[in-house]
């Protein structure tokens, strides 16, 4: 049976007393974690829930984080990690939308808790996680592990939803993208190669787990019974102490948080002799950066992964021997994983060419199920079970895919998606605001910045300060458009009325081998 529960009991059998997971001096090994799980879900059992509903998590990582992963589904129902970056009524939309009934919160969002039980008639129970006391209005975490049974794991597997993970929508609205237990289960195993791990690693939890990106990590040492550590959040500095006091040997990073990393004081003085590879993704490494990262550390390997959360992620790795071999990969996202079928089509749906660039299409284990409640999305994006992956690309003589271009009106910055539609709409309902384009523009620390091109309606006016106030109550920080400017000519459009945002983007772009970074 293929399941996240099943994940974790193949680890207790094969390490039962090596750690399963380090954070903040607390450990657990994997015999005593899946009591832990068993008996958490046994606590949500006594909740009152259905099969298959939804339990949302909304926390800094932590090890509690974690265990919640496996015993939402342990206990028959479907996990929704909520971004911690987003604004309360992003978050409110997410929580409606899926029908979350139970949701999970830390010390970080308690008063966001507090306010969306209040709101949302249909998320009926609040369960604090944090380390602190629990508020009289939630349930207490430790109380339903302590308080209740282990129970059989669910027999939800395969095909099953195990969750929904929203990402940024092209209507303006995020997107629930529904992942099977196979599909989590089947990236891993995908990237295991590449990524290198074994039942010695010790993978470090530093990017946030609500992403996909840390579910690849993650996921590739539970299949292996490594070992978890875990820190809250990311700080360069405390980074580097971690992996030396916790002989961490895998971690994965965006480009931007590799930056950070290296640039800090101690970054040539640290004890990184136990890091074996450094993984990175979610948006392209800068050239500048890479070549940093492998002359201060010469001994870790990188290895880049490509991917999308409808892959659950990784489509594509770039492997450690390719980075040490240099030369033109190192500008590619690397070839497929052994569970990923790739495409490069024309608008016709026909191949390309090699050396041609098209859309990536991928079909695999690890594709979505779907997005959920929205079924028209789900047409375009998934056809004859190949994902539609919005991003241009091409194929090299040797098999190495070399991305362009992005179709889907999207900024990548930091590693994180914004689908400029969601921007735009906060930008416009401005009472100023006549009329507005978001594009993304090369950054040189978070690849690409939010940039906001307004036009006001004749006699008003509005200060950049003001337009960012607004802004800030309808969207996440990393959303807010980090530039605007004005203009009072009309925005170019196209014969069919669209707004030619590759004009717009030449400017900025001028000078750049690709139209993304």
């Amino acid at each position: 049976m293929i399941s996240l529960p099943a994940m974790i009991e193949r680890a207790a059998r094969l390490n039962p007393h090596g750690v399963a997971t380090w954070y903040a001096g607390r450990e657990q090994n994997w015999s005593d974690l899946i009591q832990r799980v068993a008996s958490l879900a046994g606590g949500l059992t006594s909740l009152g829930l259905a099969e298959g509903d939804r339990v949302a998590i909304l926390s800094l990582n932590s090890d509690r984080y974690y265990e919640s992963i496996f015993a939402v589904p342990w206990a028959g129902y479907c996990v929704v990690p909520l971004n911690t970056r987003w604004a309360l009524l992003e978050n409110d939309y997410a929580l409606r939308d899926s029908g979350t009934r139970v949701l999970f919160f830390d010390d970080a969002f308690t008063e966001q808790a507090k306010q969306l039980l209040s709101d949302i008639d249909a998320l009926g129970i609040a369960v604090y996680m944090g380390e602190g006391q629990c508020p009289d209005w939630a349930r207490s975490y430790e109380d339903l592990i302590a308080h209740h049974e282990p129970v059989p794991a669910s027999t939800r597997s395969g095909s099953d939803m195990a969750g929904i993970f929203y990402t940024g929508g092209t209507t303006g609205f995020p997107k629930g993208v529904m992942q099977s237990h196979r599909a989590i289960w089947a990236s891993a195993v995908g990237a295991m190669p590449d990524f290198g791990m074994n039942r010695d690693s010790s993978y470090l939890h530093v990017a946030p787990m609500f992403h996909m990106a840390d579910f690849a990590g993650g996921m590739s040492a539970t299949l292996c019974a490594g070992r978890n550590v875990v820190l809250q959040s990311f700080e360069a500095g405390q980074v580097l102490q971690t992996i030396g006091e916790q002989d961490v040997t895998h971690v994965l990073l965006v480009p931007a948080m590799i930056k950070m990393v290296l640039n800090h004081p101690q970054a040539t003085q640290a004890d990184v002799s136990s890091l074996e590879r450094i993984m990175y993704g979610a948006s392209p490494m800068p050239a500048a950066t890479l070549e940093q990262c492998m002359s201060v550390w010469p001994g870790v390997g990188l290895v880049q992964a490509y991917g999308q959360t409808e892959l659950a992620p990784v489509a594509t790795t770039l492997s450690a021997a390719d980075h040490s071999e240099g030369g033109e990969r190192l500008k590619s996202a690397g070839r497929p994983t052994a569970v990923s079928d790739i495409r490069i089509v024309d608008e016709e749906g026909n191949d390309c060419p090699t050396g041609t660039s098209g859309e990536v299409v991928v079909r695999g284990p690890h594709a979505m199920l779907g997005y959920w409640n929205k079924p028209e999305e789900t047409a375009k994006a998934l056809q004859d079970g190949w994902v539609f992956t919005g991003d241009a690309a091409y194929f090299s003589e040797e098999g190495y895919l070399f991305i362009v271009d992005r179709v889907k009106d999207m900024v990548v910055t930091g590693g994180e998606n914004v689908f400029t539609t969601e921007v735009e709409n906060a930008v416009i309902s401005h009472e100023a605001v006549q009329d507005v384009a978001v594009i993304g523009i090369p950054h040189p620390e978070w690849g690409e910045a939010v940039h906001a091109i307004v036009i006001l309606h004749p006699g008003k006016s509005v200060t950049e300060e003001a337009l960012l106030a607004h802004c800030r109550e309808r969207i996440a920080g990393y959303k807010l458009p980090k530039g605007f400017t004005f203009r009072e000519e009309p925005l170019p459009l196209s014969g069919a009325g669209k707004v030619l945002k590759t004009e717009l983007r030449k400017p900025f772009w001028e000078g750049q081998e690709r139209q993304v970074s």
